[in-house]
């Protein structure tokens, strides 16, 4: 508990807590909003959404290792207040457009890429600033603060995200996100301690840069297996999330306000996890914690595509996502702890970036084969695909952490996290 009280007191901390939570809540609501402006307004096919989709994520897989590299020559804080305010203005021209007439899909994907090029510098920096704020023991305990706000405010989000769109129409239901991220930036701005950058070598190049995040992530095998295992989880998971809101809201004629609770419901089963990830760690270890979470929650995702139906069952698949988001994020949060207690400061940019080109980069391409999928096969059959793929995601993390029980890595085994 003693932790948990110097963190709740700890002035920069609670800054970003907040900034993090006031703009996960407009998030939630462009979680809904955006997609529903393409396929509600602008008719959008299951291959266009799944393009718009595609976009939301492309900058990971373009500039997510420059980035790193970037990110760790300034201060994070900076990089931060950027992409706040880049992504306000950005979500600001979706309704401006609406409102003279003008909206269409080619802009929706332009502000798509734009704020996935924002997030991109905005994550990095964020990744690397919290242990440069809080001691390497609080790591797991901000991690958990961050995430159970965050899915609080999920929780509440699409579902007023809905409502707002039955009451200002999809477009303009945007600008609530649009004004989150405003309140984000004010609020990173009072933080006092910007964070230092990353030491550079005298005269080293953006390649050599980007060469050394990508050595240490690839070159540690638990790291490694970690990676890979959130990369194939994302890929399956996109062409699913992809085709969703394409079969609640095109094929299912199902309202706004139920649509969003289908987010409600994955932001629920996210806090519910997040509440009890210290206790599952401290019962089975950070070994078992970070392989058998995502097994589990595969199962629940595969048994959930039969149940969204226009009837009682759309009940049962809300809470069959929950549940698989209870489980998936002990593996989310005990992964993210372990490699920045692993990771020494100077490369929390890099190691942040590579992590994210692998993970991130794998859902454009889930959503591009998402919606092709829906166009050619069906929006159902597409989303048994990508359930039925998340069940082959474990192996990697599997297969790394039972070499590394082995001793085939050199690198430190993981310990048990009874303090976490």
């Amino acid at each position: 508990m003693r932790s948990q009280t110097s963190l709740y007191r700890h002035r920069d901390f609670r800054q970003l807590w907040a900034a993090d939570t006031v703009s996960q809540a407009g998030t939630a609501v462009t979680l809904v909003a955006l997609p529903l402006v393409a396929i509600s307004v602008l008719h959008a096919t299951p291959a266009q959404a799944g393009l718009l989709v595609a976009c939301e994520y492309l900058a990971f897989l373009l500039l997510g290792l420059p980035a790193g590299a970037w990110a760790d020559r300034y201060r994070p804080r900076r990089i931060m207040l950027a992409g706040d305010l880049g992504r306000a203005v950005l979500l600001g021209s979706v309704p401006a457009a609406a409102a003279f007439g003008v909206l269409s899909l080619p802009q929706l994907y332009a502000v798509a890429f734009g704020m996935s090029v924002c997030t991109v510098f905005f994550d990095v920096a964020y990744g690397g600033y919290l242990p440069r704020l809080v001691p390497a023991e609080q790591l797991t305990d901000g991690n958990v603060k961050l995430e159970v706000t965050r899915t609080i405010a999920q929780v509440g989000g699409p579902g007023i995200g809905g409502l707002l769109i039955s009451a200002l129409t999809a477009p303009f239901a945007v600008l609530v996100d649009a004004l989150s991220y405003l309140g984000s930036a004010a609020l990173l701005a009072r933080i006092r301690t910007p964070g230092q950058p990353g030491t550079r070598e005298p005269g080293g190049s953006l390649r050599a840069e980007i060469g050394a995040g990508l050595r240490f992530v690839f070159g540690h095998r638990q790291l490694r297996g970690i990676t890979l295992t959130a990369a194939l989880s994302n890929l399956f998971g996109t062409i699913g999330f992809s085709l969703l809101l394409v079969l609640l809201a095109g094929e299912l004629r199902l309202p706004p306000v139920l649509c969003g609770l289908v987010f409600t419901a994955e932001a629920a089963g996210g806090l519910i996890g997040a509440l009890l990830t210290r206790r599952i760690v401290a019962r089975i270890g950070e070994r078992l914690a970070l392989s058998v979470p995502v097994a589990v929650s595969a199962v629940l995702w595969l048994l959930a595509v039969p149940m969204f139906q226009a009837d009682w069952r759309l009940a049962v698949a809300f809470v069959l996502h929950g549940l698989g988001w209870v489980v998936f994020m002990t593996f989310r949060i005990s992964s993210v702890s372990y490699r920045q207690r692993l990771c020494p400061p100077e490369l929390l940019g890099r190691m942040t970036a590579t992590v994210r080109f692998v993970v991130w980069g794998a859902m454009p391409a889930g959503a591009v084969i998402g919606g092709l999928l829906g166009q050619w096969l069906g929006v159902r059959p597409a989303l048994w695909i990508g359930a039925a793929g998340e069940l082959f995601a474990v192996l990697p993390v599997f297969l790394a952490l039972t070499a590394g029980r082995r001793g085939a890595d050199a690198a430190p085994v993981l310990p048990r996290s009874d303090n976490s």
